[in-house]
């Protein structure tokens, strides 16, 4: 089950169109002695007093300057930052700023009407659209997706992809591109990716619940996985990349206990007390598929205190029929398969 791009939300860094300066022909202005003496400042450089914005700070505006300069009053700004009763004077200028409203009325990927668990708004969601118009999507934030691996040049994936965040396990190269065949076995690690970091508003398929997040791939399940696989993968480039993202387990039958290896735990410790400059990996984990047959308490994956277990929810709010039961579970999320629909 692959849950785990639904916990992608990190701080994104605001980026701000450049404009021409719009100088207007109003000044605020700290003038000590109130009123009185502010409206003496006023008359005697040909202000008005518009208003007042503190007790003692004053929007003065010229009589006879223009609204608006693309370059500022500097004389008339000398003579009154000069006046003895001014503390302090600052020309206005015309800012840019934008309105941080909800995304639905733009994003024009196909799916993005269907992926009611994004924005449906009912409280039945994840309050994504809330954390977009907080400036959350997901930019600086590196995920990789420790699985079968990942199709880097996929047309809603390459622009978010991350090569160093990224490598073959299985084969011991730098290319993460899954082996493919006839039955299209190895597609998974590929749909977890664009879960997280497929890019919005591209006219192309779905879109990422971390949109602008980078994004990595480490193939490692298409082939024998041992103490030493799991190991690399998840101790790869652990100053760079954020969080290692996992959906899979042991065995979901209910007769299988079993977990990290020796060589996997140190990776575990390692990543959660070294990585990052000592802010440490972040390792989240699917729960499982094996629904009442099954409990992840017996999965040490899921069960680790180093990792984070992410669990699953239907449209109605119903629990998913493949959640396992378990205390384990850090997070339970909504759920649906890759088009929309609820399972």
């Amino acid at each position: 089950m692959c849950v785990l791009g639904q916990i992608v939300f990190c701080v994104v860094v605001l980026v701000s169109a450049v404009v021409a300066q719009h100088h207007t022909n109003e000044w605020a202005v700290h003038i000590t002695g109130g009123h009185d003496a502010a409206q003496l400042v006023a008359y005697g450089h040909d202000f008005d007093i518009i208003n007042k914005v503190f007790d003692d700070v004053y929007l003065f505006r010229h009589r006879r300057l223009a609204r608006g300069s693309a370059e500022p009053y500097a004389e008339h700004h000398k003579r009154l930052i000069t006046h003895s009763a001014v503390l302090w004077a600052e020309q206005q200028v015309v800012k840019q700023r934008v309105k941080r409203d909800f995304l639905t009325t733009w994003l024009n990927d196909p799916r993005w009407p269907q992926m009611w668990y994004l924005n449906r708004g009912d409280n039945l969601d994840m309050n994504v659209q809330q954390a977009l118009a907080e400036g959350v999507s997901g930019k600086g934030v590196v995920v990789t997706i420790l699985d079968d691996g990942l199709e880097k040049d996929h047309p809603d994936l390459i622009k978010n992809y991350d090569p160093n965040a990224s490598y073959d396990v299985n084969s011991h190269d730098a290319d993460p591109m899954p082996r493919y065949d006839l039955i299209d076995s190895n597609r998974h690690g590929t749909r977890c990716a664009g879960e997280v970091a497929a890019d919005g508003n591209n006219s192309i398929c779905a879109v990422g619940v971390a949109y602008e997040a980078s994004v990595g791939g480490v193939r490692m399940l298409d082939g024998d996985v041992t103490n030493a696989v799991e190991a690399m993968s998840l101790a790869l480039n652990p100053q760079h990349i954020d969080i290692y993202s996992a959906s899979w387990g042991p065995d979901d039958g209910g007769k299988t206990v079993d977990g990290p290896g020796q060589l996997a735990t140190r990776a575990f410790i390692e990543g959660i007390t070294r990585s990052r400059n000592g802010k440490g990996s972040i390792f989240v984990w699917a729960s499982g598929n094996g629904g009442d047959q099954d409990n992840c308490n017996c999965d040490g994956y899921t069960n680790s205190i180093w990792t984070l277990s992410i669990s699953s929810a239907t449209e109605k709010g119903c629990v998913h029929c493949t959640v396992r039961h378990a205390a384990a579970h850090w997070l339970l999320h909504t759920v649906c398969d890759r088009y929309g629909s609820a399972k």
